[in-house]
């Protein structure tokens, strides 16, 4: 049988001994091989899932960016309290962004802004927000695993994936810091165990004992030798005339790996003018932000993040985050000004987000794509006397689009001052409940043997905030 695995040990985000591969997660159920469990979850397909056919892509900015200066501007405020770089109108007569979001506001009919979304969070944690605080302690991507399985049924694919910049260039060497810490709360999977934190292309995964390529090196971090190993695999198939011995999911098996998998994470298999729509390493050089050291982690990557999310998408996978760091403004010895930060990282935001939703758009994929962009919290309204603004957790930043939500609105409001939503307020455990209504159908999620009863609890009792739902 084949496997794809580092020679070398590894350890996951949770510390458990994890040993590297190269293919579709946690795939061994009981004595099952690749192509049985194929077999077995096409039948249990066939028979009603509780899992839509829809995906979600969190785009998560890890510091915390500031309300204000993405959606909800203020330019009537005090010069100490409104957008540093000013607003730009957009197609929805009388809203505005901030300065830096010139194409996202001429594209608002693909997507809503929450302006009373708050995660009552004030620290860099990101377990609370990404769970919506439910009884598991599991994030989103977690919980959908969890319903789903670790692998598409159709490609094999992991369906939780955590995309970072090490996952475009696996060369790539950004300094640890705090975010770095934190990074492993942003796709925890709490009481529900290890095999359903996110797949990370970085490094670290399940060993298949069935299907083994050995590597050298992690996961992706030798392309050539990868696709070398897999061609020569396949030409020693083709020599013994195994493939055309094997049953459909056997040969479907062997597709994940030599074309589904591999492929998916592959951006070179891209278009060369898709990559360039979504390519935002010109907008400003790594070094000019890792002088600081709470952007040491900040890239300039985040277009070929979410192209990578795309793929991964439409190759079967349910559930990505994609980890941008460097939001934390605070302008001391450790962090820009907030207007710093933000004409490095707003228009990376800008750009790589517009690209997306046209790519998806072009695609046909919209209705079954849903993109969340947000933080951990937002930040102080009024700066600080450094020309910083500094954690807050009293209102966030919420852009939401795709996956069957009306595009086009704004929903509720805050004060004057952007202190505190005027309107109903929304929290991460009404955008929690706002996913899963998306990702499940939660009437097949109660009959469903094996699913968790604080999760059908949580299906149950929680409702999806009502103007993003059709």
């Amino acid at each position: 049988m084949l496997t794809l695995s580092d020679t070398r040990p590894s350890r996951h985000c949770q510390g458990l001994a994890r040993r590297d591969f190269l293919g579709v997660g946690s795939l061994a159920m009981g004595g099952l091989g690749l192509s049985q469990m194929l077999s077995v979850r096409h039948a249990l397909a066939a028979a009603g899932h509780p899992v839509r056919d829809k995906s979600v892509v969190l785009l998560f900015l890890q510091g915390g960016p500031p309300h204000i200066e993405m959606f909800d501007p203020k330019m009537s405020a005090p010069v100490e309290i409104h957008s540093c770089s000013g607003e730009v109108q957009t197609r929805i007569p009388g809203i505005t962004f901030g300065g830096h979001f010139e194409k996202l506001s001429q594209m608002t009919d693909r997507f809503t802004i929450l302006r009373s979304y708050r995660s009552n969070n004030s620290g860099h944690t990101y377990q609370k927000v990404a769970s919506g605080g439910n009884a598991t302690k599991a994030t989103m991507g977690a919980l959908y695993a969890r319903v789903a399985g670790t692998n598409s049924p159709s490609s094999g694919m992991p369906t939780n994936v955590l995309v970072v910049p090490e996952a475009i260039e696996p060369g790539l060497k950004l300094k640890s810091n705090f975010e770095t810490k934190a990074l492993p709360t942003l796709t925890a999977a709490g009481d529900l165990g290890p095999n359903y934190v996110a797949f990370n292309p970085r490094g670290g995964g399940q060993l298949k004992d069935n299907m083994q390529l050995k590597l050298p090196r992690n996961r992706f971090d030798n392309r050539r030798l990868l696709l070398t190993g897999l061609d020569n695999l396949k030409r020693r198939f083709d020599d013994e005339s195994l493939v055309d011995q094997t049953d459909k999911y056997q040969q479907q098996a062997f597709e994940v790996i030599t074309r589904g998998v591999a492929g998916a994470f592959d951006l070179s298999n891209e278009r060369p003018e898709t990559v360039a729509s979504y390519d935002t390493s010109h907008l400003f050089k790594n070094s000019d932000v890792h002088r600081w050291y709470d952007m040491s982690r900040a890239s300039n990557l985040l277009g070929k993040q979410m192209l990578m999310a795309r793929r991964l998408c439409e190759a079967g996978c349910g559930f990505v985050t994609v980890s941008d760091c460097g939001w934390d403004f605070h302008s001391n010895k450790n962090s820009p000004k907030n207007l710093g930060g933000m004409n490095w990282l707003g228009p990376q935001v800008d750009h790589a987000v517009a690209a997306f939703l046209e790519d998806v758009h072009q695609r046909g994929l919209s209705e079954k794509i849903m993109l969340v962009v947000t933080g951990e919290m937002g930040r102080t309204p009024r700066k600080n006397k450094n020309g910083g603004r500094d954690h807050y957790g009293g209102l966030t930043s919420l852009l939401v689009a795709g996956g069957g939500v009306p595009g086009g609105q704004v929903i509720g409001q805050s004060d004057n001052h952007a202190t505190k939503p005027i309107s109903t307020p929304y929290s991460p455990r009404d955008l929690l409940a706002t996913v899963l209504n998306t990702l499940f159908d939660a009437g097949e999620v109660r009959v469903t043997r094996g699913v968790p009863p604080e999760l059908i609890n949580l299906l149950e009792e929680s409702k999806p905030i009502p103007s993003l739902v059709t």
